[in-house]
């Protein structure tokens, strides 16, 4: 691993935890939405099962992807990382957060509507911070 390979993994690696702790308050607000709606989940495993099939959290899959993705190119053994990886972040978020691109407008209208959440802010604030961070 060399040094730039280091730092660039590093910086990447921060940014996957700061997007894990957005998603959780992104669920969060789902989950409360959901429950307004329909009563309390009941549990965990209720809870996933809704994340992976009930269109309420349909929303969220566009992210949930984005974030795998990265979770596996962090932790693919004998990687090199480059700065084409941190451009390929910062490209696929901007996509997620871009009016132009229809394909995420259901993401962007529930980030919308989590966006007055305290945590849901404090949570992207912190991601955008680690993203303009990164250099390409």
């Amino acid at each position: 691993m060399t040094t730039s390979d280091a730092a660039i993994r590093s910086r990447l690696d921060t940014l996957a935890k700061s997007l894990r702790a957005f998603h959780s308050a992104l669920l969060d607000f789902a989950k409360g939405e959901y429950e307004f709606l329909h009563g309390p989940v009941a549990g965990p495993f209720a809870l996933y099962s809704l994340v992976t099939s009930d269109p309420a959290f349909q929303w969220l899959r566009p992210l949930s992807g984005l974030m795998a993705t990265l979770d596996e190119v962090l932790d693919a053994k004998g990687t090199h990382l480059t700065p084409q990886n941190v451009s390929d972040v910062q490209h696929a978020l901007g996509l997620l957060f871009s009016d132009s691109d229809t394909r995420f407008a259901d993401f962007r209208a529930g980030y919308e509507r989590a966006s007055t959440d305290a945590r849901v802010r404090e949570t992207t604030a912190q991601w955008r911070s680690q993203l303009g961070g990164l250099e390409a």
